[in-house]
């Protein structure tokens, strides 16, 4: 299934900066933060006030009611929020102005860029599941871009420099670097510097757009690129802290980012640290039951407090780089295993809400409403997909989503084309009297889904069950000398 796709990648390089140049680029991220939140209160102020017309109220309380005619009643609405500016193009034109009061510091591509990015929440807000608009606080904007490689931020490809209205910075290119040479060759769509805080001290870097199709990485002995896509159809069961596979060649079920697990103790006793020193600094914010007082309040932060802080956002990037790592070099070992891929559409969000009932178990307690949140945002299940997708999109392919409600790999016995609901804590079918794993089962089934995305295909299972069970009985040898997390159930 061939999907299209924008024709970029972007590649990053560390700039060799003095001090002098820091402070500039630091009080142009400063700038471009004042320009946002400037856009943000007047845009906000607009929205206000279109709220208060008859003419829009209306519109919304029909859209509730009258669903029959919504596209229509879209369009409408899309036309008032058009006139009252609130649309991209609209926040463009209104940054114009803003950025006179920085011109020598930011330049207008980059204004209209910073416009862009506050209508992306204004789109979650009006179209997606965003609830407000938020102003940036100090040291929050740690990137500006451009529009184009002409004006603004500029990557010189001879002299291998960096330049921004009067800055001049070197790019540290490894000139070894097969990869980055021949990226370095393709036109360049726009730039973006980024500062980043690494052990506690702020570093540079500018981030390159090029046009064309991304190179792949791997090279054969002449010098020349090959790709790493293998052939056949692939499943894959995903879920909140593993991920499981089968394909002609491979059953395999993996824990996810365990590496980035190690920083979770180190977080909780800085969390603690903290807590604990904003309590002692700051008596009169809490109640007697020891809960925050509404209302604005003074926070007083010490010194220990902020180093402190430091040291858990280090903890935190530690651990958001070991789990992309894990997450890239996972995705690329589910590349060899074939070039058609299948996976269950899973709503993460619903999984990551806690539950609505109030309920009681069998000894009368009440049952705890938390689910997934903090597996979810530790292994990052959905992260992956997205680098899956955009790793198969280089190949002109597409991630397919089977129906998860029609098809229910989870139950379905291929044998006996049955259906039968489990448990959570069930981690094992029982096929035709043999006792495989539940996950890497789903993902057999997945594999062998027919055209539809609804049913399965019962001769692409029978002619391959065999060779699944093979394969599975290998995986669950190579389990069993390992640690496994429960929800594997081996």
């Amino acid at each position: 299934m061939v999907k299209q796709r924008k024709d970029c990648f972007i590649l990053q390089f560390r700039l060799k900066t003095e001090r002098w140049q820091e402070d500039v680029i630091d009080s142009r991220l400063e700038a471009g933060r004042k320009i946002y939140n400037t856009l943000t209160s007047k845009s906000l102020k607009r929205l206000k006030e279109l709220k208060k017309t008859k003419a829009y109220r209306n519109l919304i309380e029909r859209l509730n009611k009258d669903k029959e005619h919504d596209k229509l009643i879209w369009d409408e609405i899309h036309q008032l929020r058009q006139k009252a500016g609130l649309t991209e193009y609209g926040l463009s034109r209104m940054a114009t102005p803003i950025r006179q009061h920085f011109k020598k510091q930011i330049n207008a591509p980059i204004a209209q860029a910073l416009s862009k990015r506050l209508w992306k929440s204004f789109e979650k807000l009006f179209y997606g599941d965003g609830k407000r608009i938020y102003f940036k606080k100090y040291g929050q904007i740690n990137s500006l871009e451009g529009k184009t490689n002409d004006t603004g931020i500029r990557f010189k490809t001879i002299t291998r420099t960096c330049e921004w209205s009067g800055l001049k910075i070197p790019v540290l290119v490894d000139e070894t670097n097969l990869y980055e040479v021949e990226s370095l060759t393709h036109p360049i769509a726009y730039c973006r510097l980024v500062r980043k805080f690494v052990r506690g001290k702020k570093k540079y870097y500018l981030q390159i757009i090029f046009r064309g199709e991304k190179l792949a990485k791997r090279r054969k002995s002449d010098g020349s690129f090959v790709h790493i896509l293998g052939k056949g159809d692939v499943g894959i069961d995903i879920g909140t802290s593993t991920v499981a596979w089968s394909s002609e060649s491979s059953i395999k079920i993996v824990e996810l980012a365990n590496r980035a697990q190690g920083h979770e103790r180190e977080k909780q006793l800085l969390q603690r640290k903290l807590d604990r020193s904003k309590r002692m600094n700051n008596p009169d914010n809490y109640n007697e039951d020891k809960t925050t007082k509404k209302g604005t309040h003074l926070w007083i932060r010490s010194k220990r407090y902020v180093k402190t802080l430091f040291r858990l956002k280090e903890v935190q990037r530690k651990q958001a780089a070991v789990r992309k790592l894990q997450h890239e070099l996972l995705a690329n070992e589910l590349l060899r295993q074939g070039d058609t891929f299948y996976v269950e559409a899973m709503n993460f969000k619903g999984l990551q809400a806690r539950a609505k009932k109030t309920e009681k178990n069998e000894k009368g307690r009440f049952k705890r409403k938390k689910r997934f949140g903090k597996s979810l945002a530790n292994r990052a299940p959905s992260m992956f997909l997205a680098i899956l997708k955009r790793k198969l999109s280089y190949f002109g392919i597409s991630l397919i989503e089977i129906d998860t409600f029609l098809a229910r790999a989870s139950q379905f016995n291929h044998t006996d084309e049955s259906y039968q609901k489990k448990k959570l804590s069930e981690r094992w079918n029982i096929i035709n009297g043999i006792k495989v794993q539940r996950d890497m089962y789903s993902a057999f089934l997945i594999m062998n889904i027919n055209p539809d995305l609804k049913t399965f295909n019962l001769e692409k299972c029978n002619k391959r069950f065999e060779t699944f069970l093979h394969l599975h009985n290998q995986e669950i040898k190579r389990l069993r000398g390992n640690r496994n997390l429960s929800c594997i159930g081996i």
